[in-house]
C-alpha cells in the first residue's frame, strides 16, 4: 500500500474514518471524502498526526459534476488514484408501504447513484493506466433483505450487480471489483436508523440475539477485508462479495 492514494467516500464516518487510519497504518496517501468536511478533516488530522498523508475533500457524491471535479483535483494534486472505496450510504427504518417517492429517490441517490457517480471518472483514470481496485461497501440486506430497508436493499443489491458486471467489463484492464457486506454495525447511521424504527433497545438486543457469534459488528471490523481485496495479495479476486457480519448471513 505504501504511497498509493486511496480514496474512501464517507470517509469521516464510523466505517469510513476506520478505514482511512487503517490504510494509513499501512502507507497509503488517503483521500478522505465527504460531505461534512469537519469530520473529514478530523480524520485527516489524525492520519496527518501520525505521519502519514491525508487530503481532506468535501464534495456531494450525487453530484456527477462535483464527483468529475474531485477527481481531477486529486489527481492533478495528490497522485493517481490506485484504489477507491465506495463507502457513503445512508438509511431509515421505514416500511415500504409508508416510504414516498422523495424518501426512494434519496436512498437511491445516496446509496447507488452515488457509487455511479464517482466510479465513472475514477475508473476512467485506472482504464487508461490499466490499473486499479474499487471497494464496495454494500450490505448484507442487498444480500438476504432487511425489514424497513426495502429500497436501500435495493440499492446494495444493485451495487453488487455493478461491482461484478464492471469485473467482468474491466478484468481485460487489470481492475478488480469486489464487495464487503457489513451485518448490523455500530455506527451512527445505525443509531438513526434504530431511532426511526423505535423501540431502541429492544432491537439493539434483537439484532445481537440474531448474530451468531454474539454481539454487533463494530467500525474496526471491517477495514481488514476492504484492505485485503485492495491489496496485491487480491490481484486474482475479483466479482467476488464478502459478508463481514459475525455469521449473521452465511452465503455459499
Amino acid at each position: 500500500m505504501k504511497g498509493k492514494v486511496v480514496v474512501v467516500t464517507g470517509g469521516g464516518g464510523g466505517i469510513g474514518s476506520a478505514t482511512c487510519l487503517r490504510f494509513a497504518e499501512d502507507g497509503a496517501k488517503l483521500v478522505v471524502a465527504d460531505i461534512n468536511h469537519s469530520a473529514a478533516e478530523a480524520v485527516a488530522d489524525s492520519i496527518r498526526g501520525q505521519g502519514g498523508e491525508a487530503l481532506a475533500l468535501a464534495f456531494d457524491l450525487t453530484d456527477l459534476a462535483a464527483c468529475q471535479q474531485a477527481v481531477e483535483r486529486i489527481e492533478a494534486e495528490f497522485g493517481p488514484i490506485e484504489i477507491l472505496v465506495n463507502n457513503a450510504g445512508w438509511d431509515l427504518f421505514v416500511p415500504f408501504l409508508k416510504s414516498t417517492p422523495d424518501f426512494w429517490s434519496k436512498i437511491i441517490d445516496i446509496n447507488l447513484r452515488a457509487v455511479l457517480n464517482i466510479t465513472h471518472p475514477v475508473l476512467t483514470k485506472m482504464v487508461g493506466r490499466k490499473s486499479g481496485r474499487v471497494v464496495s461497501i454494500a450490505s448484507d440486506a442487498g444480500r438476504g433483505g432487511s425489514s424497513g430497508e426495502s429500497v436501500y436493499a435495493a440499492c446494495k443489491a444493485g451495487v453488487i450487480a455493478f461491482s461484478k458486471t464492471l469485473a467482468r467489463e474491466h478484468s481485460r484492464h487489470g481492475i478488480t471489483f469486489n464487495c464487503v457486506c457489513p451485518g448490523v454495525t455500530e455506527t451512527g447511521m445505525l443509531e438513526n436508523f434504530m431511532d426511526s424504527a423505535g423501540n431502541k433497545e429492544k432491537l439493539r438486543e434483537a439484532f445481537t440475539r440474531a448474530v451468531p457469534l454474539g454481539r454487533l459488528g463494530k467500525p474496526e471490523d471491517l477495514p481488514g477485508a476492504i484492505a485485503f481485496l485492495a491489496s496485491d495479495e487480491a490481484s486474482f479476486i475479483t466479482g467476488q462479495v464478502i459478508s463481514v457480519s459475525g455469521g449473521l448471513t452465511m452465503h455459499g
